[in-house]
């Protein structure tokens, strides 16, 4: 059998993304490689000694891979070039690899690890957040007035983790994020007026020497928002195999949007959003106005 992908070869840009985004990468290759063959997931299955049911988490990166597997797999598909199953080899064991946020992984719930792993190899991040400052925007004593009343060593390592995940605004390739953030995030006063003095603080310096970043403030007097009524992320990569995807946060779990009319509808939404927030230069303005008001009341107080 032969197999027509001269031209599906894996970018080397790929090679060196997280092992989330290798993950799904792998996967899209492995099922597009499948049905340019005529193969269903049964038979595919039955290659490497599984079922459909693995097939299609292989394919849509939700587990990790086993080098036999990828092998068999590679075969009945046609892929014989030895350099070829070799980089296909290599996606693999790179895929297995640990990202940096598995030594967390006590910290962590399995569905924000998978948020991680997209976040660090997202090109563009666009967030709304109706109540608090967003995570990547966090400072250190915003983060610990969160966690305020847990125990005080995990504490830390989950700020450190916080803070670990920020490296991703100045690292070489740098996404660019996006953040529409409701007034009343700026008005809730997490941990009392100085640290939230020093986090607006961080938002204008933030947005000052950072151009990957920009930040709107949705006033109140903007009324009735578009707002979906929740927090959300929408996430795009660099890789065309790689869907667009939105992520929001419940309490005790979370939901990945991948299809087109999901994504376009929080798209539509966040475009809104975007429209009814305060320009970025104007947001500047209200940041440093905000201040000044908290300023003047915390020495009146």
């Amino acid at each position: 059998m032969t197999n027509g992908h001269d031209n599906d070869d894996v970018e080397p840009a790929v090679a060196e993304r997280g092992p989330t985004v290798l993950r799904i990468a792998l996967g899209s290759w492995l099922r597009r490689l499948r049905e340019d063959c005529g193969i269903s997931r049964e038979d595919a299955g039955d290659s490497i000694r599984g079922s459909h049911a693995k097939i299609t988490r292989l394919e849509r990166g939700q587990t990790g891979y086993k080098e036999r597997d990828v092998r068999d797999l590679l075969t009945l598909y046609g892929v014989h070039d030895p350099e070829r199953r070799e980089t296909y080899l290599d996606m693999a064991r790179r895929a297995n690899q640990p990202g940096w946020w598995h030594s967390y992984n006590d910290l962590l719930p399995s569905w924000f690890e998978t948020y991680l792993g997209l976040e660090h190899a997202a090109t563009t991040i666009r967030t709304y957040e109706p109540q608090f400052i967003p995570g990547l925007l966090q400072t250190a004593d915003y983060i610990r007035s969160l966690l305020a009343g847990g125990p005080p060593g995990e504490t830390e390592r989950r700020v450190a983790m916080r803070m670990r995940r920020q490296q991703i605004l100045t690292r070489r390739e740098a996404p660019t994020v996006w953040a529409v953030i409701d007034e009343s995030a700026l008005r809730r006063p997490v941990g009392g007026p100085e640290i939230m003095l020093a986090q607006i603080d961080h938002l204008l310096h933030t947005a000052a020497t950072l151009p990957n970043v920009r930040i709107q403030v949705l006033p109140f007097s903007a009324g009735g928002s578009a707002s979906p009524g929740c927090p959300f992320s929408i996430l795009r990569f660099r890789e065309t195999e790689l869907a667009d995807i939105v992520y929001t946060e419940q309490l005790t779990s979370s939901v990945y949007l991948d299809k087109q009319r999901d994504v376009q509808a929080y798209m539509s939404a966040m475009d809104r959003l975007s429209v009814q927030a305060l320009a970025p230069r104007a947001s500047i303005e209200f940041l440093t106005a905000a201040r000044r008001d908290m300023g003047e009341q915390d020495r009146t107080g």
